[in-house]
């Protein structure tokens, strides 16, 4: 316990270092850049960028809900959604059956994008999102691994975390409403679905993904669901990403699939 608790503060003061770097880094760039450039630029705007990275800290759980809320419905207008009566979307509401119908009090939301990127991901306002590209891959159990997966990143405050680093992360596009340029106001304008993006394909720490690896597998077995796809759908992610499909968070997250595979299979082996 004293060594799980010593990684979680030790990844949090990491958090807050490159938090105070986006602000430093922000103040360098217009120090070096002269008067000449900061001429007919909105100083209070300025004040504002920096000061958007030291406010992630602080974002409450409602701002936190808000900004999801905002993040998904621009993702959703992105992308392809299958449609209620889809062979896709029956499919996921079969196989979400007997899981949580809320995540910290919020509704759970799915639904499935039309793409063949294997990915899958959730925000703190419910919002969950599976990608069809993964639906192809696995068959239900080792779906119902990974959704469990990405609620536990919820319910565990990951996703808020995530969501607060890709508002600092977003916090130099602050300067598009301080040039008086319109094709940079437009930008601005676009906060959400920037923020979507960043949110989306952020990587989460490897305590992180640990943590909500066991959290689905709990979960799992609260619901006497099948936990074994948590070992083969990890071994299926392994085998893709060795391969020359396209990248996708769920590969590229860290420790390694086949890490995890063997510690799901460890822990189906202990009988839980």
């Amino acid at each position: 316990m004293a060594a799980a608790l010593h990684i979680y503060f030790r990844e949090l003061q990491v958090h807050y270092f490159r938090l105070h770097l986006i602000v430093a880094a922000t103040s360098a760039t217009f120090a070096l850049a002269g008067c000449e450039t900061m001429k007919g630029i909105d100083t209070q705007s300025l004040t504002n960028v920096g000061g958007t990275a030291v406010k992630a800290m602080s974002l409450s759980d409602g701002d936190i809900v808000t900004m999801s809320v905002e993040s998904c419905a621009a993702m959703d207008q992105k992308n392809k959604t299958a449609a209620a009566s889809s062979d896709y979307a029956k499919r996921l509401d079969q196989v979400v059956k007997g899981m949580p119908a809320t995540i910290n009090g919020k509704s759970a939301n799915y639904k499935v994008y039309l793409t063949e990127e294997v990915n899958a991901w959730a925000m703190a306002n419910g919002c969950i999102r599976v990608y069809s590209g993964l639906m192809d891959l696995m068959n239900d159990d080792e779906l119902r691994g990974v959704i469990g997966h990405e609620i536990g990143h919820v319910a565990l405050g990951h996703s808020k975390t995530r969501m607060q680093t890709a508002y600092a992360a977003s916090a130099v596009r602050g300067l598009a409403g301080a040039t008086g340029n319109s094709a940079l106001k437009a930008l601005s304008e676009s906060q959400a679905g920037e923020l979507a993006e960043k949110f989306v394909n952020a990587q989460f720490s490897q305590s992180q993904e640990s943590a909500a690896d066991d959290y689905s597998f709990d979960l799992l077995t609260a619901s006497k669901l099948e936990r074994k796809g948590l070992v083969t759908g990890f071994q299926k992610l392994a085998k893709l990403s060795a391969g020359s499909a396209p990248g996708s968070s769920l590969m590229s997250s860290h420790p390694p699939s086949e890490t995890r595979a063997a510690h799901m299979q460890k822990r189906l082996d202990k009988g839980g």
